[in-house]
């Protein structure tokens, strides 16, 4: 068995790859708790997809949403005072991990015992790939995608797959979930081909 860690979870209507850009906008109080905590130990937490439910609280008996197991450590890079008390923070896509096991703090927050995946092997893109890098291009070139300021190699089949996975339109986030979930580059690449045909046809 590897090694479990723990760390707060931030269940989102998002899926957050290896290397992307997530702008949060935080006003719960176990969530400003969290990231200044984070910030302070200079530790991440963990994004993962909501499953069904919803992670804001109505009521103090209010449940837990379900949550895939799945998800992707954040490193915060970025963060500002917004109005009203709320903080604006932008984190950065690490490593993948599975939830093994959660439980709730006092203050509502979910914490996951995780273990963290191995990193995927690196693999160069073959022909058959090059659809793919033509559309990652143009979709870097957009001005909302641009301020993200995101790092893609674009010879490296990884990269491609994670920020096409994060950037194409229209996809719906549970089949987002089902991309980050795949350890094999190739896999991924194959998938995207096949959704891209798709959106096309």
């Amino acid at each position: 068995m590897a090694d479990l860690v723990d760390i707060p979870l931030f269940p989102l209507g998002t899926v957050l790859f290896h290397g992307g850009h997530l702008p949060l906008r935080i006003f719960e109080p176990r969530y400003l708790d969290m990231i200044s905590r984070c910030m302070r130990q200079q530790k991440g937490f963990g994004v993962v997809l909501i499953r069904s439910g919803s992670d804001a609280r109505f009521s103090p008996d209010a449940s837990q949403p379900e949550i895939f197991q799945v998800g992707t450590e954040a490193e915060i890079i970025d963060f500002n005072q917004l109005k009203e008390g709320m903080l604006g923070i932008v984190a950065r896509g690490r490593r993948k991990f599975r939830i093994r096991e959660t439980y709730e703090e006092t203050d509502h927050l979910l914490v996951g015992r995780v273990e963290f995946l191995p990193d995927e092997p690196r693999s160069e893109l073959r022909p058959e790939h090059q659809p793919l890098v033509d559309l990652l291009l143009q979709l870097v070139k957009h001005p909302m995608v641009q301020q993200l300021n995101l790092q893609v190699d674009f010879d490296d089949s990884r990269s491609v797959g994670w920020r096409l996975a994060e950037l194409l339109p229209n996809i719906e986030p549970e089949i987002k979930q089902s991309l980050l979930q795949l350890q094999w580059p190739g896999e991924r690449l194959a998938e995207l081909t096949r959704l891209v045909n798709k959106l096309r046809g």
